[in-house]
């Protein structure tokens, strides 16, 4: 069983790389890392609500496919590291009980000059007993 959210890329302000260094940009990272974590959790409560998961999986690999406006060249653990709060948001879902259930995929870079977005697809692990 899987399902897949659509997400806009995440802001310049969750990247590993961005240096904070006033209070107020402290301020504003901490308001874009709860407005995507929401954003995250919002799409997962979707499929759950209209019956097309369930939660409380043990388990889960989760791979990111990032589409870019443009080909060049970006650092891959780098944008893994970016999605952080969306997976922080999966585990509020109630899809796992905490991102620590999750087992990450390699990110896949494409191009859409059309549609920027990252689409996250959750596919649940059965546990062997």
């Amino acid at each position: 069983m899987n399902i897949t959210i659509t997400l806009p890329l995440p802001p310049k302000e969750l990247s590993p790389n961005y240096t904070v260094g006033s209070r107020g940009q402290r301020m504003g990272k901490a308001a874009k890392t709860k407005k995507y974590r929401n954003a995250a959790c919002i799409e997962v409560c979707y499929d759950i609500a209209n019956g097309l998961v369930s939660r409380g999986w043990k388990a889960a690999d989760v791979q990111c496919t990032f589409y870019h406006k443009d080909a060049r060249r970006r650092d891959k653990d780098n944008a893994l590291a970016s999605m952080k709060a969306a997976f922080d948001g999966i585990a509020d879902a109630g899809l796992v009980s905490d991102d620590s259930a999750l087992t990450y995929l390699p990110v896949v870079m494409l191009k859409s000059k059309d549609n920027p977005r990252v689409e996250v697809t959750i596919t649940r692990k059965e546990m062997k007993q």
